[in-house]
């Protein structure tokens, strides 16, 4: 890990029931800190076989991905978005292998809830959703995965499996003293109302999303 990284600690573990509203049901350790660099209250979700995979992490990675709270789509159902799905996907991928899912407080691409409807409302008009966060004063894209590192650092882990699409977090992590011994893609998940937002990801964001549309 980077020696620059300040130090985080688990403050709290304990195991919690999930179930999803397709019926899959597993169960979490999960965790939360002390000492995360922006004061906020992130949470690692150890699934599966996660504790065997940080013995066996020189040889075996822990599958993690880091996911971006949406509160639209993670517990509404909002289609505008694909994070409910990539949500839904991620904790029985991870289950499988073992492994962790970080859920860090990051909504609208890290400018906040009410700013992110106030995005939504310039969509709605025709920006798309990078150029609507910039009409806005804001970033394209404001997430910082320092927490993200202290988290696994805090977890033992220094090495993984990246469960991501956006090569930011890839190069986010790795400056950041993670070894990303891999990059998984996750599904696509595409909707009728979601495709604009997919191919802006993938043409903007560089994301790694195969779309019949995009060249």
């Amino acid at each position: 890990m980077d020696d620059t990284l300040p130090e985080a600690t688990v403050r709290t573990q304990v195991t919690v029931p999930l179930r999803f509203p397709d019926g899959y049901a597993t169960s979490a350790r999960v965790f939360s800190f002390e000492g995360l660099a922006d004061g906020r209250e992130h949470l690692a979700l150890g699934l599966g076989d996660w504790a065997g995979t940080v013995e066996r992490q020189a040889a075996d990675a822990p599958l993690v991905r880091p996911h971006s709270e949406c509160l639209t789509g993670d517990v509404f159902g909002s289609q505008r978005c694909d994070c409910g799905p990539q949500l839904r996907e991620a904790v029985e991928r991870i289950t499988e292998a073992g492994g962790f899912l970080l859920y860090l407080r990051q909504e609208g691409r890290g400018i906040g809830l009410y700013a992110k409807i106030d995005a939504y409302a310039l969509q709605d008009s025709g920006l798309d959703t990078y150029a609507a966060n910039q009409a806005l004063g804001r970033g394209a894209d404001e997430r910082d995965y320092t927490v993200a590192a202290q988290m696994l650092a805090a977890l033992g882990v220094a090495r993984v499996a990246l469960l991501s699409n956006n090569p930011d977090k890839a190069a986010q992590l790795g400056r950041l003293g993670v070894t990303v011994a891999d990059r998984v893609p996750t599904g696509v998940h595409l909707s009728p109302a979601n495709a604009g937002y997919l191919a802006t990801k993938a043409t903007r964001g560089d994301h790694a999303l195969d779309l019949p549309f995009v060249p």
